[in-house]
């Protein structure tokens, strides 16, 4: 147990508060079915950022330390106010247990894929229990070098996500496993409430500014982010269930975040919320969708995550409040709406 403090000190002094906007942070977590794990890293600067100088850490089942094994340097640059995608690298559509491949959509979304061999890098095979770090630095070379600020150059940690040294319990209570995650309800790791962190997609909230660079004494997962589970069931046009010819629904990945980040930071995003105030409360949304117009907007159209519109508004003449009804939907959304000059603002919504 003293390791463990030592260990969190040190992490508090080597990481002084990061400014709002100034620093890399994790956008959306996804911890789905089978292989299917990515990041989605969101720059809130105003300049680009080269990858090569970050990489992304694990802490699995409650571990206080990681070494490089745990690790992956990552690569790319990501422009101002965007995200990079990085995507667990199991692409071999032949391959079985864990070797499986991820889902295409999932695929198709990438800007990076990592770690393809589990022996060498193990950093993007998190289960819902594990903490994840994204920090600067370099990594060393050997696999079994300590991940500190004496070994790492340069290490500073920028984001974490989850709570390094604790293994939260599954739906029983046991913590002993890799089948647990923190959830809803206080003190968040014991099992109680609604586990959100494994076989879901966490998105960060947009009044979130910068991350978490200190380990925290609790981890409300809901705190900054908003969750969905990770598929949903694929429409028709008239937004009726499909089946495939085994009777059962046909499921499709619900990634239709990963890619794009809504964030205050993003001048443009704050001068559009300024023309179009969306408010969807509580969020995620149990359907009621409330969108205050200060501009002129004329049409509301609602995509899936398949880009399919599943629900349109036209000839729209209220110019306060306009309320929608999408209770018989789950999952994320996009909301279209045009005003009477051919502008199109999207806006993101989460239904439950």
């Amino acid at each position: 147990m003293k390791k463990f403090v030592l260990f969190i000190t040190s992490v508090i002094s080597l990481t002084a508060s990061a400014q709002n906007c100034s620093e890399l942070f994790i956008s959306e977590y996804v911890e789905g079915w089978s292989n299917n794990k990515a990041l989605e890293i969101y720059n809130p600067t105003g300049n680009p950022i080269d990858l090569s100088g970050y990489f992304v850490a694990r802490y699995s089942n409650g571990a206080t330390t990681a070494t490089v094994a745990n690790a992956i340097q990552l690569t790319g640059t990501v422009a101002a106010h965007d995200v990079y995608v990085a995507v667990l690298d199991k692409q071999d559509p032949l391959g079985t247990g864990q070797e499986a491949p991820i889902w295409d959509s999932l695929q198709a979304r990438a800007d990076g894929f990592y770690c393809p061999v589990y022996n060498t890098s193990n950093s993007f095979y998190w289960n819902g229990n594990d903490a994840i770090m994204l920090a600067k630095g370099t990594l060393p070379a050997t696999a079994t070098t300590l991940i500190n600020a004496t070994n790492v150059p340069g290490f500073a940690i920028v984001d974490l996500f989850g709570k390094i040294g604790e293994n939260p319990a599954n739906e029983t209570g046991t913590s002993s496993g890799n089948d647990g995650a923190w959830s809803t309800q206080f003190p968040y790791s014991t099992g109680l409430g609604v586990l959100v962190t494994k076989d879901h997609s966490m998105i960060r909230k947009s009044t979130i500014l910068k991350g978490a660079t200190a380990n925290p004494s609790f981890f409300n997962p809901m705190l900054e982010y908003d969750t969905i589970p990770p598929v949903i069931v694929r429409l028709d046009a008239n937004g009726d269930t499909l089946f495939g010819t085994s009777g059962n629904p046909i499921l499709d990945g619900n990634w239709a975040s990963l890619g794009v980040h809504d964030c205050s930071c993003n001048p443009a995003a704050v001068a559009e919320h300024e023309a179009i105030s969306l408010s969807v409360y509580p969020n995620p949304s149990n359907g009621i969708v409330n969108i205050r117009n200060k501009g002129n907007i004329r049409k509301i159209q609602v995509l899936n995550s398949l880009g399919q519109q599943v629900y349109v508004q036209a000839n729209i003449t209220s110019k306060t409040l306009i309320t929608l009804d999408l209770s018989d939907f789950s999952g994320v959304y996009m909301i279209r709406m045009t005003d009477a000059n051919g502008l199109q603002i999207i806006r993101k919504v989460i239904l439950r």
